[in-house]
């Protein structure tokens, strides 16, 4: 096991090659799930995906397209999209 793979930063699996050998890969974990910057609610519509896949996704598939889309949750953004729009005062 060379000294990078020592660490827990990677998961550990057990693979089974075509010459039919036990082999141990090791792959980066999937990082936590995004949660509402207000609430701390668990956001849908963001995949839980490393650096390089969500490099690779396109801009409309890393968050939902609206408002406080990707930092807050839909209940924490029509509370502030209320609170905005009565704010206005002429």
């Amino acid at each position: 096991m060379q000294g990078r793979h020592k660490s827990r930063t990677f998961r550990r699996t057990k693979k089974t090659t075509p010459g039919a050998r036990k082999v141990q890969h090791y792959t980066k974990r999937k990082p936590k799930k995004q949660v509402c910057a207000n609430c701390g609610a668990v956001l849908s519509g963001i995949p839980r995906l490393n650096d390089t896949a969500m490099r690779n996704l396109a801009k409309t598939k890393k968050r939902p397209e609206r408002p406080y889309g990707g930092v807050l949750c839909t209940k924490c953004m029509r509370i502030e999209m209320i609170k905005k729009a009565r704010q206005v005062q002429i």
